[in-house]
Protein backbone atom coordinates (compact mmCIF):
# COMPACT_ATOMS: atom_id res chain seq x y z
CA UNK A 1 0.00 0.00 0.00
CA UNK A 2 1.58 2.91 -1.30
CA UNK A 3 1.06 6.32 -0.47
CA UNK A 4 1.64 9.16 -2.39
CA UNK A 5 2.46 11.57 0.17
CA UNK A 6 2.92 14.64 -2.59
CA UNK A 7 -0.74 14.90 -3.15
CA UNK A 8 -1.50 14.99 0.73
CA UNK A 9 -2.35 18.33 2.77
CA UNK A 10 -0.54 19.36 5.38
CA UNK A 11 -3.92 17.97 7.58
CA UNK A 12 -3.39 14.89 6.46
CA UNK A 13 0.15 14.54 6.74
CA UNK A 14 -0.12 15.42 10.40
CA UNK A 15 -2.84 12.96 10.97
CA UNK A 16 -0.99 10.20 9.20
CA UNK A 17 1.84 10.97 10.96
CA UNK A 18 -0.36 10.90 14.18
CA UNK A 19 -1.70 7.43 13.16
CA UNK A 20 2.17 5.81 12.16
CA UNK A 21 3.40 7.12 15.57
CA UNK A 22 0.60 5.56 17.43
CA UNK A 23 0.96 1.58 15.31
CA UNK A 24 4.61 2.36 16.22
CA UNK A 25 4.57 2.39 19.84
CA UNK A 26 1.95 -0.23 19.77
CA UNK A 27 4.08 -2.83 17.23
CA UNK A 28 7.52 -1.53 20.13
CA UNK A 29 5.50 -3.00 22.89
CA UNK A 30 4.16 -6.23 21.51
CA UNK A 31 8.26 -6.31 20.34
CA UNK A 32 9.10 -5.98 23.86
CA UNK A 33 5.94 -8.07 25.18
CA UNK A 34 7.81 -11.01 22.99
CA UNK A 35 11.28 -10.65 23.80
CA UNK A 36 10.22 -10.78 27.76
CA UNK A 37 8.22 -14.23 27.23
CA UNK A 38 11.27 -15.13 25.47
CA UNK A 39 14.13 -14.24 28.50
CA UNK A 40 11.41 -15.38 30.58
CA UNK A 41 11.41 -18.83 29.10
CA UNK A 42 15.35 -19.36 28.84
CA UNK A 43 15.41 -18.08 32.78
CA UNK A 44 12.91 -20.48 33.85
CA UNK A 45 14.15 -23.72 32.01
CA UNK A 46 17.85 -22.60 33.35
CA UNK A 47 16.08 -22.09 36.94
CA UNK A 48 17.79 -18.59 36.94
CA UNK A 49 16.19 -15.04 37.68
CA UNK A 50 17.30 -12.16 36.33
CA UNK A 51 19.02 -10.78 39.33
CA UNK A 52 21.20 -13.98 39.08
CA UNK A 53 22.32 -13.16 35.35
CA UNK A 54 22.20 -9.38 35.87
CA UNK A 55 22.99 -7.95 39.28
CA UNK A 56 22.67 -4.60 40.67
CA UNK A 57 25.91 -3.01 41.02
CA UNK A 58 25.06 0.45 42.46
CA UNK A 59 23.58 3.77 40.96
CA UNK A 60 20.64 4.96 39.28
CA UNK A 61 19.20 1.44 39.25
CA UNK A 62 20.44 0.63 42.52
CA UNK A 63 17.94 -0.42 45.17
CA UNK A 64 18.32 -0.98 49.04
CA UNK A 65 20.48 1.02 51.61
CA UNK A 66 23.52 3.34 51.26
CA UNK A 67 26.25 2.27 52.73
CA UNK A 68 26.96 4.55 56.28
CA UNK A 69 29.40 6.98 56.10
CA UNK A 70 31.67 7.11 59.16
CA UNK A 71 30.97 10.12 61.17
CA UNK A 72 33.59 12.97 61.05
CA UNK A 73 32.80 15.26 63.63
CA UNK A 74 31.30 14.88 67.13
CA UNK A 75 29.42 17.79 68.94
CA UNK A 76 31.12 18.73 72.56
CA UNK A 77 28.04 19.34 74.42
CA UNK A 78 26.42 15.78 73.27
CA UNK A 79 29.22 12.76 72.17
CA UNK A 80 25.97 10.96 70.88
CA UNK A 81 25.20 13.71 67.77
CA UNK A 82 27.87 13.13 65.06
CA UNK A 83 27.75 14.21 61.44
CA UNK A 84 29.78 12.45 58.46
CA UNK A 85 30.82 15.76 57.16
CA UNK A 86 27.79 15.45 53.99
CA UNK A 87 24.71 17.23 53.06
CA UNK A 88 23.18 19.81 55.10
CA UNK A 89 25.48 21.02 58.28
CA UNK A 90 23.42 20.11 61.41
CA UNK A 91 22.39 23.08 63.79
CA UNK A 92 24.59 21.69 66.98
CA UNK A 93 27.48 21.93 64.60
CA UNK A 94 26.04 26.02 62.86
CA UNK A 95 26.03 26.57 66.52
CA UNK A 96 29.42 25.29 67.89
CA UNK A 97 30.91 27.47 65.13
CA UNK A 98 29.63 30.31 66.50
CA UNK A 99 31.47 30.13 69.77
CA UNK A 100 34.65 31.83 70.58
CA UNK A 101 37.67 29.82 69.62
CA UNK A 102 35.54 26.98 68.14
CA UNK A 103 36.49 25.98 64.87
CA UNK A 104 35.32 22.36 62.65
CA UNK A 105 39.18 21.43 62.63
CA UNK A 106 38.66 21.15 66.67
CA UNK A 107 35.25 19.40 66.31
CA UNK A 108 37.02 16.46 63.99
CA UNK A 109 36.74 12.97 65.90
CA UNK A 110 40.04 11.22 66.36
CA UNK A 111 41.58 9.76 63.52
CA UNK A 112 39.13 11.97 60.93
CA UNK A 113 40.85 13.70 58.31
CA UNK A 114 39.91 17.45 57.67
CA UNK A 115 38.10 18.50 54.18
CA UNK A 116 40.46 20.99 52.49
CA UNK A 117 39.44 24.69 53.59
CA UNK A 118 38.33 26.30 50.58
CA UNK A 119 40.43 29.28 51.05
CA UNK A 120 43.16 27.72 50.85
CA UNK A 121 41.75 25.84 47.44
CA UNK A 122 41.30 29.80 46.21
CA UNK A 123 44.38 31.18 47.95
CA UNK A 124 46.18 28.27 45.41
CA UNK A 125 44.22 28.89 42.56
CA UNK A 126 44.78 32.38 42.38
CA UNK A 127 48.38 31.78 43.00
CA UNK A 128 48.48 29.22 39.76
CA UNK A 129 46.46 32.02 37.48
CA UNK A 130 49.13 34.59 38.55
CA UNK A 131 51.73 32.84 37.81
CA UNK A 132 49.75 31.62 34.05
CA UNK A 133 49.73 35.04 33.50
CA UNK A 134 53.55 36.22 34.07
CA UNK A 135 54.48 33.05 32.07
CA UNK A 136 51.90 34.40 29.24
CA UNK A 137 53.43 37.55 29.24
CA UNK A 138 57.19 36.86 28.79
Amino acid sequence: MAINLDSLSPTELQALIKSAEAQMDSARKNHVREVRAKIDGVLASAGLALSDVYPTRGGKGAKGPKAAVAPKYRNPGNPAQTWSGRGKRPLWFNEALKKKGVTADSLLIAGASPKAAPAKKAAAKATRKASTKKAAKK
